[in-house]
């Protein structure tokens, strides 16, 4: 029988995504054969005539997995379905479809990763919340706990315990300040693990993993591309305000590296020393067209323009409350947390707990 390892979190970008392809890797590197499935996703968008769940589509692309994405996510907890519930309260038939799923996409495997909603709340109004689903699933549960503050770590640590029981196999703290990470590693984990909550990674907070795509900045702001449309799956770090003088522009950008900077389609003074820096792409608001010489200096250096109707302010405010809460979708991104993995995760000592044979 595969083991099953449900992956779940207690607040939405917390990186199960990153996590689920990390475990799958590494049972791979073991010599074991694993497959991704998502029990019930409440993130879908509309496709057409039917519904896709983006973290499915980016894992199946991501490591080749063969299983049909109707097995892969076998149930969309979207507003119909959820009112669909509600006039006939009877899940039967979505319990029978979550286990067939199950089912198929562990036949032949040795292990089978989970990822779990954007909390642990979800799946209770179908009587398939995450403790009953990991006693429905023979399940195992890992919870990634994104640091905000220490008591809310510690508090959300032993909430998960207490809701999953003897399912919980452990947990992953993630990013976490890295002047914290020795607190933390010698508070905190003996802490929650006397009280049976054994911590298998704490890891650091990393501003590139909290960055987003030029092409992510483009979807939020509703902009339109002027330039450079292949560039616009890098990365951004940090996000510049130019609306100083065209003397101190170039000091001021000189600070901030792998950033984006917002300023007016009638500044070409403040576009100009942008593109001098480190500057990974111009977003410019108003509705104000750069001059064609300023687009043919992008064209040149590779710097995307995203050009917007929101003013500055609006597009300011957008723009720094999706940092930190993009998805896991670019390979970068993914390849740098499982590095971070290597190094902060005791797979190990997870192996064992999960009562699987694995390389030292």
């Amino acid at each position: 029988m595969a083991t099953t390892i449900y992956v779940m979190s207690t607040e939405r970008f917390s990186g199960k995504t990153a996590l689920s392809i990390a475990l799958i890797h590494w049972l791979q590197r073991n010599g074991l054969t694993a497959g991704y499935m998502k029990p019930i996703s409440t993130t879908a968008h509309a496709f057409e005539d039917h519904a896709v769940d983006e973290d499915a589509v980016f894992i199946k692309s991501a490591l080749g997995q063969t299983d049909p994405l109707e097995m892969m996510v076998p149930l969309f907890l979207t507003d119909q379905e959820t009112k669909a519930v509600l006039e006939r309260p009877d899940t039967r038939e979505i319990e029978a479809r979550v286990l067939n799923a199950h089912r198929a996409i562990a036949a032949g495997k040795d292990a089978v990763v989970l990822e779990g909603g954007t909390s642990l709340r979800e799946g209770w109004i179908i009587n398939l919340a995450p403790p009953r689903l990991c006693g429905l699933l023979r399940a195992r549960a890992l919870v990634v706990v994104p640091y905000l503050h220490i008591l809310q770590v510690v508090d959300d640590l032993l909430a998960a315990r207490t809701w999953l029981g003897e399912s919980m196999v452990g947990s992953v703290i993630n990013s976490v300040p890295k002047h914290l990470i020795s607190f933390i590693q010698e508070k905190v984990k003996p802490f929650v693990g006397r009280s049976a909550v054994p911590v298998y990674a704490v890891i650091p907070r990393e501003k590139a993993l909290l960055s987003v795509s030029i092409r992510e900045l483009v979807a939020e702001l509703e902009g339109e591309v002027l330039c450079c449309e292949n560039a616009c799956d890098e990365l951004v770090e940090t996000l510049m305000v130019g609306a100083m003088s065209a003397e101190s522009a170039l000091s001021h950008f000189r600070r901030g590296i792998n950033k984006a900077v917002i300023t007016g389609g009638d500044r070409p003074d403040i576009q100009l020393a942008a593109m001098e820096t480190s500057t990974r792409c111009l977003i410019l608001t108003g509705n104000l067209r750069p001059s064609p010489l300023i687009i043919g200096l992008a064209e040149e250096r590779g710097v995307p323009i995203i050009l917007t109707r929101h003013d500055t302010l609006k597009a300011i405010e957008i723009v720094d409350g999706f940092f930190g809460k993009a998805r896991f979708h670019q390979q970068k991104k993914v390849d740098y947390f499982e590095r971070l993995l290597e190094t902060h995760m005791d797979f190990e000592a997870l192996g064992k707990a999960l009562g699987l044979a694995t390389k030292p």
